[in-house]
């Protein structure tokens, strides 16, 4: 489909992190997340670590022409078959990247990780995130009213959910 830049997800690794960090801290990027301090090296190193010993943690790098341009991670719930997920992409990818990755990952967690369910978060705020979700064919599942303070003010968060069943339609 024309507009979409195809790329491949491959896992993160140590390698990674500098570049992926450097994404986080983006101010393009850290403005829609929940912690918006800027992300030392070390916390980065650390959350790696934890990540890479919890099996229902799944962290990826998206990649076009073999260059890194996005992540996304999965959190799946304990009982194995409800999925939450996050992603950005690199602050400079072309237009297109976001919804490559976007099928990419959704592929990957409803194939590789056998999920039923994937849900995922957006701040109230942060429209962009509200339209890919729906792009995506996740349907709203409600208003999490005033749930996230910023430390100078309260956001509503917007939750979404999309089945396996839902995505194979679409697929």
């Amino acid at each position: 489909m024309s507009g979409v830049i195809a790329g491949n997800l491959r896992p993160l690794a140590e390698p990674d992190l500098a570049l992926v960090r450097s994404w986080r801290n983006h101010e393009s990027v850290r403005r829609y997340m929940y912690t918006q301090h800027e992300i030392a090296e070390q916390e980065h190193r650390d959350w790696f670590a934890r990540c890479e010993q919890d099996p229902l943690r799944h962290l990826l790098v998206y990649e076009c022409d073999d260059q890194p341009c996005g992540f996304v991670h999965f959190t799946v719930q304990t009982a194995g078959k409800v999925a939450d997920w996050g992603f950005y992409i690199a602050p400079e990818a072309p237009r297109g990247t976001g919804t490559g990755l976007g099928r990419q990952a959704l592929e990957y967690g409803f194939q590789r990780l056998a999920l039923h369910k994937i849900c995922g978060q957006a701040l109230g705020f942060n429209q962009r995130s509200i339209d890919f979700h729906r792009k995506m064919g996740f349907c709203q599942e409600g208003v999490l009213r005033d749930q996230h303070f910023d430390g100078q003010q309260f956001h509503d968060v917007i939750c979404f959910g999309l089945l396996d069943s839902e995505w194979q339609v679409r697929g």
